[in-house]
């Protein structure tokens, strides 16, 4: 039997140096390509995006591949990962650090299936790699969402994981029963403490998510990003179901709203704008990765999204389903 075509969208905390992104692109593909984005093979991995941005210091990578052909994959990027990015000695403040909220080098590592009959291998390549980069690299692994729960949505959060960074999350795993008001964190595989240079990893497996940025009109200050972000996100005022938001200051004085869409098949990008505009007017989207084609169905044609492809940005076109 022919083993399924996965995805993975390893995010790396690195958005400014283009030969650190290239260099960790390449690795990702065994040195078949850059960070530029064009589809690629190497070998039996297919790099299908890569999307960088300065202000958030992070760059997200796409990549298609059988199961066994992805850890591997994934691997030789962390391996690469751990050998450029340093985020245990990034000075505080978000300008240094980055706007996206991570808590290590290779912050996240979601193996993505595109089918329910595939769960189960997202699933064990997902335990896989886990094991192989807490074994191998010696980073602690926390495993989040459909890995971590009896059901549909009773799984750990990114969220939780990443809240209060990186000091946050050190002081969780180091803390000593009886001292503290919060439990000891332990990571699923790998060591009990920090990784000295490289933090730590999240690895998931997963049906696709939307990760969508709006812009807000000028002038718009980062205080409407946030409270817009506050109603719209999963229970809050104006709550969408499976929304995650968070209202972020980008330069230049740009307010966003930056989006993780966690159930796109039901919450299409265009039903988020409709429901944004009711608060502020909005300048620009912004689509990071790929989306599935039913997300993007009625997306308002006056609402610019630079850089975005259909061949390359949606999953079914960039896979040639």
């Amino acid at each position: 039997m022919t083993p399924p075509i996965l995805l993975a969208v390893p995010n790396v905390s690195e958005g400014r140096s283009e030969e650190t992104i290239a260099a960790i692109g390449s690795a990702f593909t065994g040195g078949g390509a850059g960070a530029k984005g064009e589809p690629a093979a190497a070998g039996e991995v297919r790099l299908l995006d890569v999307h960088s941005d300065a202000d958030h210091h992070r760059s997200v990578f796409t990549l298609a591949a059988a199961p066994e052909a992805l850890v591997e994959a994934i691997v030789r990027g962390a391996v690469a990962s751990l050998a450029r990015i340093d985020v245990m000695a990034r000075p505080e403040g978000q300008a240094a650090r980055g706007q996206h909220p991570h808590v290590g080098a290779l912050d996240v590592a979601p193996v993505v299936y595109l089918d329910a009959a595939e769960r189960g291998a997202a699933c064990a390549a997902a335990l896989v790699l886990s094991d192989r980069l807490g074994t191998e690299l010696e980073l602690p692994v926390f495993l989040y969402g459909e890995l971590t729960g009896d059901g549909a949505g009773s799984g750990r959060t990114r969220a939780e994981l990443r809240r209060g960074g990186l000091a946050a999350l050190a002081r969780r795993m180091g803390a000593q029963p009886g001292r503290s008001d919060e439990p000891r964190l332990r990571p699923d595989f790998g060591p009990a403490q920090l990784h000295r240079s490289a933090g730590a990893t999240l690895v998931a497996a997963r049906e696709p998510l939307v990760a969508f940025n709006l812009q807000l009109a000028a002038p718009s200050p980062v205080q409407d990003a946030r409270a817009i972000a506050a109603a719209i996100r999963e229970g809050g005022e104006r709550g969408m179901p499976g929304l995650r938001a968070i209202g972020v200051a980008l330069s230049g004085g740009v307010a966003q709203v930056s989006m993780n869409v966690e159930r796109p098949l039901e919450l299409p990008l265009a039903a988020i704008v409709e429901t944004v505009r009711t608060f502020a007017g909005l300048a620009g989207a912004e689509l990071v990765g790929l989306a599935p084609a039913a997300a993007l169905e009625r997306f308002p044609e006056d609402l610019p999204m630079p850089g975005f492809d259909p061949a390359r940005h949606v999953i079914e076109n960039a896979l040639g389903c």
